[in-house]
């Protein structure tokens, strides 16, 4: 008898729970290409087998599971997402992506299967605060890493090519595309990571676009002095530089419809309390609908930083880490999402995502690609313990995926 969508919720919020145990502190810690991430993807490459998918590790270390497909020279229909986790992160961030469509695709094999393969896959290291650059695994995948990805270091002074090759996954990083064919689409759900839908009293949503985004790093250095001894007016203090930055920063992404900045890490040096600051290192999040406000924001980014250094007697090096153009959703398999959600009698709403995933990077390479939104509870926090997802919105979610894969694959 087959499980019903209720049913199937139950089963992937106990997975998720017994995931976000892996490696939990305040939330899950599972930084991508580390001992966490690779006890989820273990874990996870049971419950495929379980199910009676065939599964396998690709160069990159993505995990695959396949059903076969009636005609196995059709290309291939993906879904899923990824299972590292940012510093304290939820259950649900990623891990929903490839629990559901675990869950949609053994239901499909145990009804007798579709014509094309379907594929649940679990992209590595899809999050960035380890290594300053994330979705590895899908950049892998297409040949897409850049010429410096093994030596990015974490805090801890460990390259990603030694947590590639600690994980034997191999002594070096792949190079060139990985991929022997196309797949006809991939689909990824996910939570929305907002309060939009919950806001329109949606269940679901259907994505039109993903933000283009820019990562910079910003050095900015004065003169260390004596908090008690040198004159307001005579210091270079680098943290009032910082300072002066992210209010400009912030005001920049507020004339620019749809932008943000975000400067979620700062280290002040010499970081004592007596001590004027000389030095400090900060990362500006920076992200835009469209390549046009993108460009803006990054230009205006670089004014403000010019402007507050000069404003506090400091010097200022802005160092570019990454940049991910905007792209857009491809309309067959986003069409796919919304009749099913439409056939579930639910309103199917659009939505553009401010934050990067897997599908972007494989929209970018010409894969047909689509993104179902599931609803953010807990007023849409996200990247946190409380990160939270009813379970009545999950079982919407892998009925609608199931029916969008069954669609899909045909």
């Amino acid at each position: 008898m087959t499980a019903s969508p209720e049913e199937r919720a139950v089963r992937i919020l106990e997975r998720l729970d017994e995931l976000f145990e892996i490696g939990r502190d305040a939330g899950t810690n599972r930084p991508g290409l580390g001992e966490g991430e690779q006890r989820a993807h273990d874990l996870v490459a049971g419950w495929m087998r379980e199910a009676g998918l065939d599964v396998t590790v690709d160069r990159a270390g993505n995990l695959w599971g396949r059903g076969a497909g009636a005609d196995p020279s059709l290309p291939e229909v993906w879904s899923g997402s990824h299972l590292d986790t940012p510093p304290d992160g939820g259950r649900f961030d990623g891990a929903l992506g490839v629990v559901t469509a675990l869950e949609a695709a053994a239901a499909i094999r145990a009804s007798g299967g579709a014509r094309r393969t379907i594929a649940v896959v679990a992209f590595r290291l899809e999050e960035g605060p380890r290594f300053g650059r994330g979705v590895f695994g899908s950049r892998a995948l297409l040949g897409e890493l850049e010429p410096d990805e093994a030596e990015l270091v974490d805090a801890d002074g460990v390259s990603l090519g030694e947590a590639f090759a600690a994980l034997g996954l191999g002594e070096s990083l792949p190079t060139g595309p990985i991929l022997d064919r196309a797949p006809a689409c991939f689909v990824e759900a996910h939570i929305e990571q907002g309060p939009s839908l919950a806001a329109h009293g949606a269940t679901l949503g259907v994505v039109t676009s993903i933000a283009g985004m820019a990562g910079i790093e910003l050095v900015f250095t004065g003169r260390r002095g004596h908090a008690g001894t040198v004159p307001m007016r005579l210091r270079a203090d680098a943290l009032a530089a910082a300072a002066g930055f992210v209010r400009r920063a912030h005001d920049a992404a507020l004339t620019l419809p749809g932008a943000v900045a975000t400067i979620g890490r700062m280290e002040v040096s010499p970081g004592a309390t007596n001590t004027i600051p000389g030095r400090v290192e900060l990362f500006a999040d920076l992200r835009a609908p469209d390549a046009e406000r993108l460009e803006a924001l990054i230009a205006a980014a670089s004014s403000a930083a010019t402007s507050a250094a000069e404003g506090s007697s400091c010097g200022v090096e802005l160092l570019p880490r990454w940049r991910y153009e905007p792209v857009a959703m491809y309309p067959e398999p986003a069409g796919a999402l919304r009749r099913a959600i439409a056939a579930a009698g639910l309103e199917p709403v659009e939505l553009p995502s401010g934050a990067g995933h897997d599908a972007a990077i494989t929209a970018a390479a010409g894969i047909p690609s689509a993104m179902l939104f599931v609803r953010s509870d807990a007023d849409g926090v996200s990247h946190a313990p409380e990160e939270s997802t009813a379970p009545d919105a999950v079982a919407a979610a892998v009925g609608v995926l199931e029916a969008a894969l069954r669609e899909l694959a045909g």
